[in-house]
């Protein structure tokens, strides 16, 4: 029964963990080691951990590890294999009108080249906010930070976002 109730917790946090990893570290086989390491610290500490806090101690435990790996990527001098938007934009391109797959590709970049210029905690606060669709608890738990601080660094951070993002490319502006 144990083992049933860890695969549980495991089914219903995996795509957090790896979602947050992903939009932090932008590779996607960083992003399933991070999302190994967590399960793994969640298989030696779920037994002990509340409900309720459940979620943010996962959430925390991603995000710590994300900081690690990305210090390690910089220390190594990380070689950069295809970004898995370039792996989807590849097959949208098969199948969808050119000019839409584009603009959803440029997009896509500029947000995440954008996400990846926000300094922490405020990158965090936006994955774990409109990505990950935690709770200003949640975050707030997760991150170590009053909830109102959390408000205020989600406000700058999407702020610093709309600021990024604010240079409209050149085929938006001829539609």
């Amino acid at each position: 029964m144990e083992l049933q109730d860890f695969q549980t917790l495991v089914e219903r946090h995996r795509g957090r963990i790896y979602t947050f990893a992903f939009y932090y570290l932008k590779n996607r086989e960083d992003a399933e080691d991070v999302t190994q390491e967590v399960l793994v610290r969640l298989w030696d500490h779920w037994r002990r951990l509340e409900g309720d806090h459940l979620k943010a101690w996962i959430m925390r435990v991603t995000r710590n590890a994300c900081c690690d790996a990305s210090r390690r990527r910089k220390t190594r001098g990380n070689v950069e294999a295809p970004t898995e938007d370039e792996r989807i934009e590849n097959m949208e391109s098969q199948t969808a009108d050119p000019q839409r797959v584009a603009e959803a590709a440029d997009f896509r970049r500029r947000l995440t080249d954008a996400l990846t210029q926000l300094p922490e905690p405020h990158r965090s606060i936006v994955i774990l906010r409109e990505i990950d669709g935690l709770t200003y608890d949640e975050i707030a738990e997760t991150v170590g930070r009053p909830l109102n601080t959390v408000k205020v660094y989600l406000h700058r951070a999407r702020k610093m976002l709309r600021e990024h993002l604010k240079e409209v490319p050149a085929y938006a502006q001829a539609c």
